[in-house]
């Protein structure tokens, strides 16, 4: 039997806002028994934080697994970033870590989004994460297998079939309408015809249920969904 000094160390970086709940992933994690293996975990709870830390561990030492929420904003700047963008950075550049998105959003929409755009290794609904499951989701990872929690993979059969996706014009667009910004003005800061910001808004409302409704309805039901 090795010794515990010589085990295999798997590092996990985990990026939350939250950091108490980030604290808690970490002790659970660290005072578990895996076996033939040992788990450190680094926690970052800013987005800007977090993006430095992937493109750092790229020079050096990947990480084997990256959690990360998806509501993650800069802290300092009006750009429009969230998790979904750390985590396709991480499939860019550290593309052998890993990737297990933690959020509370069980919407179908919005976790088929995220497999369609990032393509992560698992997804874990924050209400049903307890000490099992992130035991299992470790043991699941590792062996190079996904994992998703009960409520994830329910949506996500919801959704199997279905070619909607939010593609990142739609995000963009739903970004500059949640600020104020008027459709005619949206076509420039995306490079895209007025007709098209049109034309892609309508279908929005579509996949949102807000036809009959205005801007507003639409962005409250995308803020509601997690898309901002």
């Amino acid at each position: 039997m090795k010794k515990s000094d010589d085990m295999r160390i798997v590092r996990i970086l985990t990026i939350e806002d939250h950091e108490m709940t980030a604290v808690g992933y970490k002790s659970i994690l660290e005072a578990e028994n895996f076996g033939d293996f040992k788990v450190r975990v680094d926690i970052i709870t800013d987005y800007t934080l977090g993006k430095e830390k992937i493109e750092s561990s790229s020079r050096t030492l990947n990480y084997d697994i990256i959690l990360m929420d998806i509501q993650l904003f800069p802290s300092h700047s009006k750009e429009m970033k969230s998790g979904e963008d750390l985590g396709l950075l991480a499939r860019r550049i550290v593309p052998e870590s890993k990737l297990v998105f933690m959020s509370s959003f069980d919407d179908s929409l919005r976790i088929t989004s995220i497999f369609k755009n990032v393509k992560p290794d698992g997804y874990m609904v924050k209400s049903e994460i307890d000490e099992q499951s992130l035991k299992t989701m470790v043991q699941t990872i590792i062996d190079d297998k996904p994992y998703c929690t009960a409520g994830a993979f329910t949506a996500m059969l919801k959704k199997i079939t279905s070619d909607i996706a939010i593609d990142d014009i739609d995000q963009k667009i739903l970004y500059h309408l949640s600020t104020g910004t008027r459709t005619k003005d949206i076509a420039p800061l995306i490079s895209i015809s007025t007709t098209t910001v049109e034309s892609r808004k309508r279908h929005l409302k579509i996949i949102f249920g807000t036809e009959n409704g205005n801007d507003i309805s639409l962005i409250e039901a995308a803020r509601e969904k997690g898309f901002l």
